[in-house]
C-alpha cells in the first residue's frame, strides 16, 4: 500500500479494531501526518474520516455537521459502558413495550437536550480520556452536556428483545447514551447491540475494502466559498485577512438546527484557508500548499 496523499479519505471501519488502530494500519513509510475525523467505538462500524497532511487542520470544522447512524437497541439489560462489550449492571422487564410506546418516548429526545456521556467515552477528565481512567479502575462521573438530535426513526422492532433505530445527530451526541436513557425512562433498561455510521454530511460509508479521497471543492461542501486572487492568497498565507466580498453558496447546505458554517477560501480550485463568516475574513486555518 502506498502512503496516503494529503487530503480527506473516506474509509470503512469494520467491527473490532479501534479507530486509532484503523488509522495506524493506513500509516506507511513516508506517510504525512494522519488522524481520524471523529472516532467510532470498537464495536461499531461504518464511515471513518481519515485526514492526511495539512488536512488534519480541518478536524475542528467537522464537528458540527450531521452524522447518520443505524443502531440496534437491546431491551432488558443495561451495561456499564452502554454497549455489548460491557458488564450487565441492571435489568428490567421489556414485555410491555409496544411500537406506539417507543415512538412517544423517542420523540422527547428530538432537538436539544442534556445528555450524560458514557463513562468509557473520549470525553476528557482533567486532561485525560475518561475511558483510560475507567480502564485503570477509577470511578468516573461525567457531567451532562447539551447535544442535538436532528431526527430519529424506528426502522423495525423485534419486541420485546430489540428494536432498530436510525438517528441523525450533531457532533458530541452519544447514541449509546440515548439507548441508556430510553431504557431507564421506560423502566426496562437497554444498551446498544450494534452501531453503524452511514454518513457524515454528504459523505457515505464506502463499504468494506473501499475508500475514496476528497480534495478541492469536495472538502467541507456545507460551507460557502470565496475565490481569492494570487495577491489575496499570499496575504492569507502571511496570516492576514481579506474582504468578505461575494460568496458562492454552499453546494450541500446544512439542515436547520446545525451551527452556521465558516467560509472556504479557494485559490485555483484548492482550499487555502477557512474563516468565520464575517467581514473581513480572518482565517482560523491556513493550508499553505492548498487542499
Amino acid at each position: 500500500m502506498s502512503a496516503l496523499a494529503p487530503g480527506l479519505h473516506l474509509v470503512h471501519k469494520p467491527v473490532g479494531p479501534s479507530s486509532h488502530a484503523v488509522v495506524e494500519d493506513l500509516r506507511e513509510p513516508g506517510s504525512p501526518k494522519l488522524c481520524h475525523g471523529g472516532a467510532l467505538d470498537p464495536f461499531a462500524s461504518g464511515l471513518l474520516l481519515v485526514l492526511a497532511g495539512d488536512a488534519t487542520r480541518m478536524f475542528p470544522f467537522l464537528h458540527g455537521v450531521p452524522k447518520l447512524y443505524d443502531t440496534e437497541i437491546v431491551w432488558g439489560t443495561e451495561t456499564d459502558n452502554d454497549d455489548p462489550g460491557g458488564d450487565v449492571v441492571a435489568e428490567g422487564d421489556p414485555t410491555n413495550l409496544t411500537p406506539a410506546i417507543l415512538t412517544a418516548a423517542l420523540a422527547k429526545y428530538v432537538g436539544w437536550h442534556d445528555q450524560v456521556p458514557p463513562v468509557t467515552s473520549n470525553k476528557r477528565v482533567e486532561g485525560e480520556r475518561a475511558y483510560v481512567r475507567v480502564q485503570r479502575g477509577e470511578t468516573v462521573v461525567l457531567p451532562a452536556c447539551s447535544v442535538y438530535l436532528h431526527s430519529a426513526t424506528w426502522l423495525r422492532h423485534d419486541l420485546p428483545r430489540r428494536s432498530f433505530l436510525r438517528v441523525e445527530v450533531a457532533g458530541g451526541f452519544y447514541v449509546r447514551s440515548l439507548a441508556r436513557e430510553l431504557g431507564r425512562e421506560l423502566g426496562c433498561r437497554a444498551h446498544l447491540g450494534t452501531l453503524h455510521r452511514r454518513s457524515i454530511g454528504p459523505w457515505s460509508d464506502p463499504g468494506p475494502g473501499r475508500g475514496t479521497r476528497t480534495q478541492g471543492e469536495g472538502l467541507l461542501p456545507w460551507c460557502a466559498s470565496r475565490k481569492v486572487t494570487t495577491e489575496e492568497r499570499d496575504i492569507l498565507l502571511a496570516e492576514g485577512s481579506v474582504p468578505r466580498g461575494t460568496l458562492k453558496p454552499a453546494p450541500w447546505p446544512l439542515p436547520d438546527g446545525f451551527p452556521a458554517p465558516p467560509v472556504r477560501l479557494m485559490y485555483e480550485g484548492r482550499m487555502v484557508a477557512i474563516a468565520p463568516d464575517a467581514d473581513p475574513l480572518v482565517p482560523d486555518a491556513v493550508f499553505r500548499k492548498g487542499l
